[in-house]
């Protein structure tokens, strides 16, 4: 459930991203799927490291408690932005 929840956060940070960042903005899919991506590593990371699941042990095993799904929310929008802009950057870089 975690990994749905960041995917989709994933897919708005990149959108969100391109709308703000114009200059690297790559289109509503190309946003989205870099942000689905980003999202889903984002997570992923940030469950590795301890971000994730820090409720008690039953919301835990269940992974629906509402600090697991801030974190999940938050890690993957922010995973999601962050490489939408990665790639918009590399892709200016390329142009040139």
């Amino acid at each position: 459930m975690e990994l749905i929840i960041q995917l989709i956060a994933g897919a708005v940070g990149g959108n969100s991203a391109g709308a703000v960042l114009k200059n690297l903005n790559l289109g509503v899919l190309g946003n989205s799927l870099a942000g689905l991506v980003g999202g889903g590593l984002g997570g992923q990371i940030m469950a590795m490291l301890g971000g994730a699941g820090m409720g008690g042990a039953a919301a835990a095993a269940s992974g629906l408690d509402v600090a697991s799904i801030v974190s999940s929310l938050a890690s993957g929008g922010v995973g999601g932005g962050a490489l939408m802009a990665i790639i918009g950057v590399l892709k200016g870089m390329m142009k040139k």
